[in-house]
């Protein structure tokens, strides 16, 4: 079992930046994969970007790439996501996401068994 806290929203204007961090506890494995999505008001759950929990491999969304970097600290059991550049469509509740088992990059929230409660991230224009 696996539990996952996210930090690090607010409220931000255009251009700005922010950095959420993902708190792990429990069993976690270099085999594990954390992911970031994000969800805005009557959409659904859109990938952002994973990592390996050992760190090293990385993949991004589209509309992040350039912009955002994940990141893992193992000594701290934390999982990052630097957001640079930011813009009002990026505003969402941010969520961390945890898996074991094969070490893919999902990018399936069903893919995922272990969720943060998220983080509420808002950009002004």
């Amino acid at each position: 079992q696996v539990q996952l806290a996210e930090s690090g929203g607010g409220l931000v204007q255009a251009g700005g930046s922010l950095r959420l961090s993902c708190a792990a506890s429990g069993r976690t494995s270099g085999n594990y994969v954390v992911g970031w999505f994000r969800q805005a008001p009557g959409q659904e759950r859109e990938f952002v970007a994973a990592i390996r929990w050992s760190g090293g491999s990385t993949y991004y969304a589209d509309s992040v790439k350039g912009r955002f970097t994940v990141s893992s600290d193992n000594a701290k059991n934390t999982v990052s996501l630097q957001m640079n550049s930011l813009r009002p469509e990026d505003t969402a509740v941010y969520y961390c996401a945890a898996t074991g088992g094969v070490p893919v990059l999902w990018t399936t929230p069903a893919r995922y068994a272990y969720w943060g409660q998220g983080t509420q991230v808002t950009v002004s224009s």
